[in-house]
């Protein structure tokens, strides 16, 4: 049992992230307890956690991500364990919230799975959510518990302007209509000027780029979004800006999805290279020398102790944008 700042608390990694979950045990300075994830031969699934609960206040990690259905699973009978052994309260620590581009009826007699997900997850037993990057920002009103959704650009924004060293010369383009915000946020960071690409979608997960609304000629693009899934829309984009004059051309992204031939995709593309956060581990036998990928492990260990000392998360991100404006 871990005791900080007074109170008992104890950490679990499920089986989505167990690198990430390393890190935040690292920054917050608390131990991963003990869980197994036992899988039935017909498919069905349990958990057995071998220390005691009761009176903890207790965070898991769990991205939900491929295999989603798994993952979520896991987190929601996990959930169901701890509280039913007494735990005081059950923060997930959810990087990557899968389902959430299921967000609203886009068609008749379509689901939303983002709110559905959000309701077993309070039923579970779940007294707060950690998330990085929701993929619409009114997934946080699906809940009826506390919700914390980090934005990741600032981040993103960071490594560009003091790893890569890119002050001027910079267009920030958005990969659709939808992005806009996001990539304005971004922009910000540069004080540069916004792109944004046109593009229709026939089916799912297949992008035809129309045609790019605003000046690339002769910049550096860098292309923001949240997801990056099977890497068609980002790398018909990337070909979109080269043919439009762009001078070279890097992406960002928070979530690594990276489904079917992606990583394949984006090897053969124009792309220079793509930096990704770790909310979603890799798992690929496919090496791509294009992709960076960048912890989020000290800002969440770093929220742990946040909300352990009931102290603001706003906090934190505070401390990077004032450590943005003073460089």
């Amino acid at each position: 049992m871990s005791v900080v700042y007074g109170k008992k608390i104890k950490l679990f990694a499920l089986s989505s992230n167990k690198h990430l979950a390393e890190e935040v045990s690292r920054t917050s300075g608390i131990e991963i307890s003990k869980v197994d994830v036992v899988r039935f031969a017909d498919g069905e699934l349990s958990i057995n956690i071998e220390n005691s609960v009761r009176g903890n206040d207790v965070f898991v990690i769990q991205s939900t991500s491929n295999p989603a259905n798994d993952h979520i699973m896991e987190l929601l009978i996990f959930a169901d364990a701890v509280k039913r052994a007494s735990a005081k309260s059950v923060t997930v620590i959810m990087p990557y919230y899968g389902y959430s581009r299921q967000d609203r009826k886009s068609k008749s007699r379509h689901p939303i799975t983002a709110k559905l997900v959000a309701d077993m997850l309070t039923t579970a037993g779940v007294d707060r959510v950690i998330s990085i990057d929701l993929h619409a920002a009114q997934i946080q009103g699906f809940f009826n518990i506390p919700i914390d959704n980090f934005p990741a650009g600032p981040l993103l924004a960071d490594y560009f302007s003091h790893v890569k060293g890119f002050k001027d010369n910079i267009v920030v383009v958005s990969p659709d209509h939808g992005g806009v915000t996001r990539a304005r946020g971004f922009a910000k960071a540069f004080e540069a000027p916004l792109a944004i690409i046109d593009k229709r979608r026939p089916e799912a997960n297949k992008a035809v780029v129309q045609n790019i609304i605003g000046s690339v000629e002769g910049k550096i693009a860098i292309m923001i979004d949240d997801i990056i899934d099977t890497a068609g829309t980002l790398c018909a984009g990337a070909e979109a800006l080269m043919k439009a004059g762009a001078k070279e051309v890097y992406a960002a992204a928070t979530h690594p999805v990276f489904s079917r031939n992606a990583l394949e995709r984006i090897e053969e593309s124009p792309i220079k290279e793509v930096i990704v956060r770790d909310t979603i581990q890799i798992n690929s036998d496919f090496p791509s020398s294009k992709i960076k990928q960048i912890s989020i492990g000290p800002l969440l260990g770093q929220s742990i102790t946040h909300v352990i000392k009931d102290e603001p998360i706003s906090q934190i991100f505070d401390q990077i944008h004032h450590d943005e404006d003073s460089r």
